[in-house]
């Protein structure tokens, strides 16, 4: 049997969650002066890319920038940032009272009615900081909406897309954001944990997505971000299926799920065998561990992050699986950036040649694919130094001991 894998009752993997917890410090929020920084910062760029203001949409974007938590929806919620002064908000104006409890970094707040256009508004705001319409360029973050865009474009703004200002500035994190994404690597690999110890044969994929939940909040998070769990043959489709599974001897379990701790994201795959592994999961289990190790080797300050993508598919390639996307084998990129969004800048996959630097967080994931059999993915999550690649969770030890329990 797999040591860590079963044995437990729900209750008591809860319990043992509890007890680890119980004493944690509180975190440390981002503060109001590295919002501030975060504005100064984008407005040189701004200067340097000879752009008028930067567009910040509802979401992660406006938090990043404000700390303003607001989700997007069918009306017009954003942030202007001018290359020269003070922030300015954009809002409904039945939502004013609401927005103002939410802001974090202080800016003039200018408001819509619901029969008014908001895209006039922001025509004029920008107007009333001497920005003309056709004579300067506004950036839009890249995750704005299209009919907002579109709004936008009506009114005679010229824009492009804002991701060299966003981009280069949130894929390196900061101190304080790195403390951040630890925690919530910390809490999520404890429920992983326990997810794992409260295994039976028979349980079903729903019940242990409902215990992971619980187990994130009862670590200290509102619960899960996302949950995906997969066992048997379903394990060979890197998010899921359509039906919900029932767990028996010999199944591949995977799974993969993430909470929020001040909007920081965690996201970790574990993969194990629920009884005793056979030599084809033995094989493809310690494959992946390989590959996972080859990109983590890989990821050295200055190199492009193409180059850590090509790291673990060549160690898969060479065990005569893929090659590229072919399958059995990786049918995707080996990571993604993450942050205030689980998938962001920069990403390790062949198309980008982005050097890493120090700040920059990533996803190390190359997963194996072996259809009609069973899939194996190992994700830790990973930050850079200037003395290279440091690990938020440590990779999973062996199969037949994943979370290093003996």
């Amino acid at each position: 049997m797999t040591r860590g894998v079963g044995g437990n009752t729900a209750s008591e993997a809860l319990a043992e969650l509890a007890r680890q917890f119980q004493d944690q410090a509180p975190v440390t929020p981002i503060g109001l002066d590295e919002y501030r920084q975060r504005v100064a910062a984008a407005q040189a760029l701004l200067r340097q890319q000879g752009l008028a203001a930067l567009y910040a949409h509802a979401g992660t974007n406006m938090r990043y920038f404000s700390g303003t938590v607001w989700h997007p929806s069918e009306r017009l919620v954003g942030l202007i940032i001018p290359a020269e002064g003070e922030p300015q908000y954009i809002a409904p104006a039945f939502e004013e009272g609401t927005l103002r409890e939410y802001m974090v970094l202080p800016g003039a707040l200018h408001v819509w009615q619901e029969h008014e256009s908001p895209y006039a508004l922001c025509r004029r705001v920008l107007a009333g900081l001497g920005l003309g319409a056709s004579s300067s360029r506004l950036a839009i973050s890249e995750d704005t909406p299209l009919f907002v865009v579109d709004g936008l474009q009506r009114e005679g703004l010229a824009w492009v897309n804002a991701k060299a200002v966003t981009a280069a500035l949130r894929m390196r994190k900061s101190s304080a954001e790195l403390a951040l994404m630890q925690r919530a690597h910390d809490l999520t690999l404890a429920v992983h944990q326990a997810a794992a110890s409260m295994l039976h044969e028979g349980i079903s994929t729903t019940e242990v997505e409902a215990f992971i939940a619980v187990g994130h909040r009862a670590v200290g998070a509102r619960g899960s971000y996302f949950c995906i769990v997969l066992f048997g043959a379903a394990t060979a489709f890197p998010h899921g299926v359509k039906e919900a599974q029932r767990l028996r001897e010999g199944d591949m379990v995977l799974i993969d799920t993430g909470c929020l701790v001040e909007g920081y994201m965690s996201d970790i795959t574990r993969s194990y065998v629920f009884g005793t592994p056979n030599a084809r999961q033995r094989e493809i289990w310690n494959l992946e561990q390989a590959a996972q190790a080859a990109a983590f080797a890989a990821a050295q300050i200055g190199t492009p992050c193409c180059e850590v993508d090509r790291a673990a598919r060549r160690v898969i390639a060479a065990a005569g699986l893929g090659p590229r996307y072919e399958l059995p084998g990786l049918p995707h990129r080996t990571g993604h950036g993450c942050g205030l969004d689980i998938h962001e800048w920069p990403y390790l996959v062949d198309n980008d040649a982005t050097p890493l630097a120090a700040g920059m967080c990533f996803s190390n994931e190359p997963m194996i694919c072996v259809p009609g059999e069973f899939g194996v993915r190992h994700e830790d999550h990973v930050y850079m130094t200037e003395a290279g690649p440091r690990w938020f969770s440590q990779p999973a030890h062996s199969i037949d001991d994943p979370f290093g329990r003996a």
